[in-house]
Order: structure tokens, then C-alpha cells, then sequence
């Protein structure tokens, strides 16, 4: 099916362009979603009468992405998840889970605008990506981690992940000598006997 956008798109098109998509794509989301219409010569005409008052609309909506997306690009968030000592979480971080995140410090963000390619099932620091704009992307820190304490050793760049880091350097220490079993000091000790 032949479309015409009526904005810009990722990997399809600039507004204005006509382009051949899946009926499926078409019918399921661009039309409904009004990112598009249908590439007819009646839809052409309509298309070239409002074209003015849409590339104003895009460009209006540009510049607030833009003003968002100063405060927003580099800026971290913390998020608490129960995790394994291996680092890896009893869940997932989902594009919904950053976008309350995001949304809790005062930002509109939408979960659809969050490029999240797989959840995230690891402790540790990820750069997600935002389109705030089909035009505008920013980049923030994401930081999961067990406790609020962690979170802060991990945005110093330690790594959790290890006997060590999660219990104490001392782990090794603490042990007892006399708690191990060694058979084979037992079989030479009744053999000397």
C-alpha cells in the first residue's frame, strides 16, 4: 500500500515523501494514528493544502523536544530491583519501568518513546536512548543496582558483581581455617600412627 507521511519517520521516510508500506503497517498504524494517509489524488490535495500548517505544527513541536531534551540528555536515574549475587535481576527493567523512572523527576516521557531494544535483566549502568522528537534524541544513565547504597558505589564505577564487592573485602578473611575438611591430612596422620 502506498502512503503519503505526514511526518517523519525512522527508517521510512521524511513528511511529504510517499512510500510503499505493508497494508498491515498501514492499516494498524500509520492511518490510525494520523501519521499518514492513504496516497490517492484526493489525499494529495488535501495533503499539499495543509502542508504549511503541519510543517509549522512539526516544527513547533520540534522546538518544545528541543527545550526538553537540554534539561533531559545525560542526566541519570537510580532503579532498585532485587538482584542475585551475580548481578543478574528476579525480573527485568522494561521501557515502562524508565519511563515512571523518568516521569517521577518531573519529565513527560511516553514508554513508546523509550528505544529500549531488549529489557534490561542486569545490575549495572545502561545508556538508554529517548526520542523525545523523530527528530530529537537524547541519552540518559540508567543505574540498577540492589540498594541506593550500591547505585552510588556503581555511578563511581565499581563493579557489583563479585563475592567481594557485594559482602566486604574481608570476605576471605573471616573465614574459619579449621572449617575446611581435608581428608587427605587425616589418611597420612593414621598412617604415621
Amino acid at each position: 500500500m502506498e502512503v503519503i507521511l505526514l511526518e517523519r519517520i525512522s527508517r521510512l521516510g521524511q513528511m511529504g515523501d510517499t512510500v510503499k508500506v505493508k497494508d498491515g503497517f498501514a492499516r494498524n498504524f500509520l492511518l490510525p494514528q494520523g501519521k499518514a494517509l492513504r496516497a490517492n489524488e484526493a489525499n494529495k490535495h488535501k495533503f499539499e493544502g495543509q502542508r504549511a500548517q503541519l510543517e509549522a505544527r512539526n516544527l513547533e513541536r520540534k522546538a518544545e523536544a528541543s527545550k526538553v531534551a537540554e534539561t533531559l540528555d545525560g542526566k541519570s536515574f537510580v532503579a532498585v530491583r532485587s538482584a542475585g549475587e551475580t548481578g543478574q535481576l528476579y525480573g527485568s527493567v522494561s521501557t515502562r519501568d524508565i519511563a515512571d523512572l523518568i516521569t517521577a523527576e518531573g519529565f513527560s516521557v511516553n514508554r513508546n518513546q523509550i528505544l529500549l531494544n531488549q529489557p534490561i535483566k542486569a545490575i549495572g549502568l545502561t545508556n538508554v536512548a529517548i526520542a523525545l522528537h523523530p527528530e530529537v534524541e537524547v541519552t540518559v544513565t540508567l543505574n540498577v543496582a540492589r540498594t541506593a547504597d550500591e547505585a552510588e558505589r556503581q555511578a563511581k564505577g565499581e563493579t557489583l558483581t563479585t563475592a567481594e564487592a557485594i559482602y566486604g573485602d574481608d570476605i576471605n578473611e573471616n573465614a574459619r581455617p579449621d572449617a575446611f575438611f581435608d581428608p587427605n591430612e587425616e589418611e597420612a596422620a593414621g598412617e604415621e600412627a
